[in-house]
């Protein structure tokens, strides 16, 4: 969706907020501490810059965000279990502010750091940041998606294709769909004032996911660990602009 100028301070806006939330809920990201409590930090951090959970209640979701633990690449509810030591946490997290949505997500490892987890989190952050560096108007999605892919292949990850950034705004999922593969000069063109999440989810196998029997949950099919970061950023008059600047 394409918005006029005006929308890209209220996106500002949102924009701010998740991201002092983001860098005061990843302090309280330790071993020890329970998905539940995460995300009652989350909601009262959220409501406190006088913003509502995006997440919570959408679709039926139960929580204000998703804890995704090692295997889990999305959506995963919060729990009573407590973090362990080694554990690989993503946490994706959206609010509204003034009736303009923004969502963003990073992936933390708690101590002792595996090598090969932090060699997942730190391509799937590449990934994320060599795809928001090809965004300006003129260019098309499919440079974004093949620009995030080349990372991927390059990395030798899988790259989850079940699911998809998107479009933001007024409502916290809109058009465009974004996927993270694709090919250069394919798709639709980018224009200023489009606002896009743009989200690698990548994993240590095959790419291949399911959804549990929740309904949310979304694994590994072969349990390998999985690694997710996302920003919500603008299309500029001359580029781009990252409004979630969390990591």
């Amino acid at each position: 969706m394409v918005y006029d100028k005006s929308a890209l301070k209220h996106m500002r806006e949102a924009g701010l907020r998740l991201t002092e939330v983001i860098y005061k809920l990843r302090e309280e990201v330790v071993a020890g501490i329970t998905g539940e409590e995460l995300d009652a930090i989350a909601e009262k951090l959220i409501l406190s810059l006088n913003s509502i959970p995006s997440f919570k209640g959408y679709g039926g979701f139960p929580a204000s965000v998703c804890i995704s633990v090692d295997d889990v690449v999305i959506h995963g509810i919060p729990s009573k279990r407590p973090l362990l030591p080694g554990q690989l946490v993503s946490i994706d997290l959206g609010l509204i502010y003034d009736g303009w949505n923004s969502d963003a997500a990073f992936t933390v490892i708690l101590p002792p750091v595996q090598e090969g987890k932090k060699k997942l989190s730190d391509v799937t952050l590449k990934a994320l940041r060599s795809g928001v560096s090809k965004i300006k108007p003129g260019i098309r999605l499919g440079d974004i998606s093949a620009q995030i892919q080349k990372v991927a292949q390059e990395a030798g990850v899988g790259i989850v294709r079940d699911f998809t950034g998107h479009g933001i705004g007024r409502h916290l999922h809109e058009d465009p769909p974004i996927p993270n593969f694709g090919r250069p000069h394919t798709g639709p063109v980018l224009k200023p004032y489009m606002f896009l999440a743009v989200e690698p989810m990548f994993t240590e196998g095959s790419g291949c996911v399911v959804i549990e029997s929740d309904g949310w949950t979304v694994r590994t099919c072969d349990h390998t660990n999985a690694a997710h970061f996302e920003f919500t950023v603008a299309v500029t008059d001359d580029g781009a602009e990252v409004l979630t600047p969390h990591v």
